[in-house]
């Protein structure tokens, strides 16, 4: 099969895993959770997730890494390795709100390949895979992707996740200033304002602090969605530990804005 076809079936069947895990869980009464040393939240279902997709990948990819957020493990700079955050939006799950999904990405030799991220509550699914498009399903049906056209950050939609963020880890002035120079504003926050930038519904997602679990499968969505994806110093890539997803158009004016 062409392209990484039967890598994007895997994801799905692990999406699938998840999905079934995460919807059971969800709203659980005797859902369980504890503290991380960076005092976010890990419940139960984050766990059974992640051990779930590293017992199908062990037996359908013995010869990859696997690196997620509860397990650990890391990416090497060469070779295979599955980046899996079990459920993105955990403090969204742990409240109640259907805001949440299990992101799966492929990274070989240090740059993501295939992306799937699966958001239950919201009905929605997307995927990508480099050379093959940006997807979406949903309840109007399957449709490929494409970002957004508008060229002026005044005509722009900016979110975010959290404005307490930018104090902690980079500038709130900044951002604010940023705020300032775009049409509207919101904090849809996580993978789905990403996801929107693919979508086209968004034309600009900033963050002050990233996971690599929290972006690999998001930067392969957004660029074969036509878009560009970097940290916030404008260095292409999902590890630089912040992220910045634009239609592309716009890209460099927020960076000059965000830069310090």
């Amino acid at each position: 099969m062409p392209g990484y076809a039967n890598e994007l079936k895997l994801a799905a069947r692990l999406a699938d895993a998840a999905d079934a895990i995460t919807t059971d869980r969800f709203r659980a009464l005797d859902l369980t959770f504890e503290r991380k040393p960076d005092r976010t939240p890990v419940t139960d279902a984050d766990t059974a997730v992640e051990d779930k997709l590293r017992t199908i990948l062990a037996a359908e990819r013995p010869g990859d890494d696997v690196a997620g957020e509860e397990r650990g493990g890391s990416v090497p700079e060469t070779g295979r390795a599955w980046v899996i955050d079990p459920i993105d939006g955990t403090k969204n799950f742990l409240r109640g709100l259907p805001v949440w999904a299990t992101l799966i990405a492929l990274v070989e030799d240090g740059i993501p390949v295939v992306g799937m991220m699966s958001a239950p509550l919201l009905g929605r699914r997307w995927w990508a895979s480099t050379g093959d498009g940006a997807w979406l399903s949903d309840v109007a049906g399957e449709r490929r992707l494409a970002v957004s056209g508008v060229s002026s950050l005044e005509d722009a939609y900016l979110s975010t996740t959290d404005l307490g963020s930018w104090t902690e880890y980079h500038s709130r002035e900044k951002y604010l200033e940023l705020v300032d120079a775009c049409w509207e504003s919101r904090a849809l926050g996580d993978f789905w304002q990403h996801c929107l930038v693919a979508e086209g519904a968004l034309d600009v997602a900033a963050e002050a602090i990233v996971n690599p679990w929290d972006v690999a499968a998001a930067q392969v969505l957004i660029t074969e969605a036509g878009g560009r994806f970097s940290d916030l110093t404008g260095k292409p890539g999902f590890a630089g530990g912040s992220a910045l997803s634009t239609n592309g158009l716009l890209h460099d004016a927020a960076l000059g804005i965000l830069r310090r």
